[in-house]
């Protein structure tokens, strides 16, 4: 594992480990390069005037130049300054780990870059996306701050099981988008079945309502007033098209508050809609409202059906403190609630720590059991002294009887006690029976041991295990690595041909070697617009005018048989002309 000499990616745990791969850096190529320079020249341009202020500096905070993709332990070197890391993933990741490297203070950057033929945007993460949109901005302190609290929010967001099968359909479009000569019916087929789960997805769970706060702040936020905002959204500052669009007016620009969780979104379309925030306290403060909502801070039966609905790993805690980790299912077909039930691997645990002995081997086919008050008990279980124990019946090789104010009777010997400081979490009875005042019994003596959970009431229901490195097991080393791309002969040209156009701006050859590149490039080829824009910016700046007159005729003629490349190449020949904009801007 690279920690890149960053203490904030060394303190990640274990069980995130395994999302984490290898840049590989050697594998960007010549066009990969031309690509996030384009991009990164026309977003400066533009971005310079419309981005949140620290935006601009925040490129050179982040450890990212212009000219060349960010290489991961520049990042690193750079980012660490102010607290953070990043790490290189492959592609989408779930949102849980995504979140959760957030709430350590790590950006998450696709290893990837987009192609050439969706430079202005895609869907797909990309190191285009990930680095120049998230990274400038972390150097704000109030921004960086909301960043992490979203993520801890977000790390206990539960999700339903409509989320997991819409995550998967979200991630084979991108992937089909992004693939080289996929067909039209491959496209069609991934956008389709986006289509029809994204129509069914039924009540929004927290992950599906928290994910449109991200959206509206993090990915596409606007900051200041509803008459002059500007950029912070990651997805509008790595996106050269829907940078330009956000700003039209019929882009409407609604005011931010937690109205905003009502607004879904298309990952495929622009935006009809964005959200201003006058600064980044309204947004912490939306997202403290939303949390106040969600199950990890209001508990209860509510709660629990929402862990039962989301088919997932989830933890119920208890008053006692004790938090249980697995798979919910329904206690008892009752409306009233008198216990908790998990079916398959179970751990238990206190203070985020397993318990020892209480790991998924040992309660492997699931765990139940009661929660409330033990009738005619004044105070809650969990709170009893040892003698007060005592006068129960409840100490160690004594036969207990207990009756819970649902109804509950548990009846066994008392094998053992399991206290953390004053508090009682668990009673673990031999010979036990636990049955239901209809005379349903939800424990046998031949079942073996019964651990009992103490605990008068479940005050925090969230996503995932407690104790997340104990209960996923080993770490399993990610075995990424980049396939070799067979490339074609004319593709193998190309980028020789982007290369040589790299190391005449770098002064390695000779200008006049260019003219030999432009000579290679065909105007039918769709792909040869940037390396023609490249000799022709070059050919400019360094009064080429033979040259450069060259360069913009081919690019001309590229707009008559090309006409879905026209803001492109005009975008680029625009900015090309700006002696206001420095030819080496990293």
């Amino acid at each position: 594992m690279n920690y890149y000499n960053n203490p904030v990616v060394a303190q990640l745990p274990k069980h995130l480990l395994k999302f984490i791969v290898l840049q590989y850096y050697d594998r960007y190529t010549s066009i990969d390069q031309a690509v996030w320079r384009y991009v990164m020249r026309q977003n400066y341009a533009y971005l310079r005037d419309i981005a949140y202020y620290p935006y601009i500096p925040g490129l050179t905070k982040a450890g990212l130049t212009i000219e060349s993709v960010p290489d991961l332990q520049a990042m690193n070197d750079a980012l660490k300054k102010i607290g953070w890391g990043a790490v290189t993933v492959d592609g989408f990741i779930p949102p849980s780990a995504f979140m959760e490297f957030q709430a350590y203070r790590v950006l998450v950057i696709a290893a990837d870059i987009r192609s050439i033929d969706h430079i202005s945007y895609t869907p797909a993460p990309d190191i285009i996306h990930e680095s120049s949109g998230h990274a400038p901005i972390i150097g704000e302190p109030e921004y960086a701050d909301y960043l992490q609290y979203f993520g801890s929010v977000g790390t206990k967001a539960l999700s339903s099981g409509k989320d997991m099968e819409l995550y998967e359909a979200i991630r084979e479009l991108s992937i089909v988008k992004e693939k080289e000569n996929a067909s039209e019916a491959e496209i069609k087929a991934a956008e389709s079945k986006f289509e029809a789960i994204s129509k069914d997805m039924g009540e929004p769970s927290e992950m599906a309502l928290l994910s449109r706060l991200h959206w509206w702040t993090v990915e596409y936020g606007l900051i200041g007033t509803l008459d002059d905002p500007k950029i912070y959204g990651a997805g509008l500052l790595s996106s050269i098209g829907e940078s330009a669009n956000c700003m039209r007016p019929e882009v409407k620009k609604l005011p931010y508050t937690l109205a905003a969780i009502d607004y879904a979104y298309d990952i495929t379309q622009p935006q009809p809609q964005l959200f201003v925030t006058p600064d980044f306290k309204q947004v912490y403060a939306v997202l403290d409202e939303f949390a106040n909502k969600m199950a990890f801070r209001v508990g209860g039966k509510e709660s629990v059906a929402k862990a039962i609905d989301s088919r997932q790993i989830c933890t119920l805690v208890y008053s006692s403190g004790l938090q249980v980790s697995g798979q919910v299912v329904a206690f008892a077909e009752t409306d009233e609630f008198i216990g908790i039930k998990t079916s398959g691997p179970t751990a238990l645990a206190f203070d985020y720590k397993q318990l020892e002995g209480h790991g998924k081997s040992y309660h492997k086919d699931g765990f139940s059991s009661p929660v409330g008050r033990l009738a005619g008990l004044d105070k809650p279980l969990e709170d009893c002294s040892l003698a007060e124990l005592k006068a129960l019946g409840i100490e160690e090789g004594a036969l207990c009887d207990l009756t819970f104010e649902s109804g509950l009777h548990v009846v066994g010997q008392v094998q053992s006690l399991t206290f953390r400081g004053d508090k009682l979490l668990l009673i673990s009875i031999t010979d036990c029976t636990v049955r239901g005042e209809d005379g349903h019994y939800y424990f046998l003596p031949e079942w073996g041991t019964y651990d009992m959970a103490i605990g008068e009431r479940i005050v925090s229901v969230f996503a995932g295990a407690a104790d997340k490195d104990a209960f996923e097991g080993e770490l399993q080393e990610n075995d990424y690595n980049p396939l070799k791309v067979d490339y074609s002969d004319r593709s193998k040209q190309l980028q020789q041909v982007f290369q040589h156009i790299r190391e005449a701006r770098e002064k390695k050859v000779d200008f006049e070697f260019l003219e030999a590149q432009l000579e290679l490039l065909a105007p039918e080829h769709s792909d040869n617009w940037l390396a023609a824009l490249e000799v022709f910016e070059i050919a400019l700046h360094q009064d080429l005018e033979t040259l450069a007159k060259r360069a913009e005729d081919f690019l001309i003629q590229q707009l008559s048989l090309h006409p879905e490349l026209t803001k492109l190449i005009q975008d680029g020949l625009r900015l090309a002309k700006d002696k206001n904009i420095s030819l080496t801007l990293g």
